[in-house]
């Protein structure tokens, strides 16, 4: 990275740091914000619609949690989310004549959300700090699990009628293991189950296992022909 990048790099890890410390957190059902990877969001409700506002005017950064009820409104006050979550950086913001929001996220890191602080907002806030990966996988295995990867997604990519010249752009932009796992991930898998789980696996290696057999059983289905090798 260029001296610029890198001083760019480390100025978006301290605002982080600070942010952690009263991060707002926006509970969804079937919602899950993997690092690296964007997501768009529609804010419609008033009590978000001001913390979209006081975001875009701090740190820019907010913790998607995942509900464990799917019924917000039945699940208690306030709603439990899992205690691994994805914090994301707004980085598109329109605010719509009415209020409302579109938003876009881009994931920054996986976080665990050590304390619900004292609620002195319409919104939730928290306390939280990152999941790191570990334990450090060994280089070479690391290596031969991220070229079976993208192996599969480009075969599953030629069983795409539409699409797959995207998927291909998207993988090829993807510079580390970690990275490519991430984000296919928040692309290809559906269930909200195996995305949080996915989420909270901090060993690379097998979150490059699970996501390869998403992409496996997704080619099948496509096209049940189609040979992966």
């Amino acid at each position: 990275m260029k001296p610029v990048e890198l001083e760019e790099a480390a100025e978006s890890e301290r605002t982080l740091a600070r942010a952690l410390e009263r991060l707002p957190l926006f509970p969804l059902p079937n919602v899950v914000l993997f690092p690296h990877a964007l997501l768009p969001l529609h804010v419609f409700e008033e009590r978000y619609r001001q913390m979209a506002r006081d975001v875009l005017a701090s740190h820019r950064f907010l913790a998607v949690g995942l509900l464990i009820d799917a019924d917000e409104d039945a699940a208690g006050d306030p709603p439990p989310v899992r205690p691994v979550a994805g914090v994301g950086e707004i980085v598109m913001a329109h605010e719509l004549p009415d209020g409302r929001f579109n938003l876009v996220l881009r994931g920054k890191a996986r976080i665990h959300i050590d304390r619900e602080l004292p609620r002195d907002t319409p919104y939730r806030l928290v306390q939280a700090s990152v999941v790191a990966d570990g334990p450090e996988p060994n280089e070479t295995d690391l290596m031969d699990a991220d070229a079976s990867l993208r192996a599969l997604v480009s075969q599953l990519a030629d069983a795409i009628p539409e699409g797959g010249e995207l998927l291909r752009q998207v993988v090829a932009a993807q510079e580390t293991a970690a990275e490519l796992a991430d984000v296919l991930a928040a692309a290809l898998v559906a269930a909200p189950a195996t995305r949080q789980w996915l989420l909270e696996q901090t060993d690379v290696l097998k979150r490059i296992e699970r996501v390869s057999a998403e992409v496996v059983v997704m080619s099948a289905r496509i096209a049940p022909d189609h040979k992966m090798n």
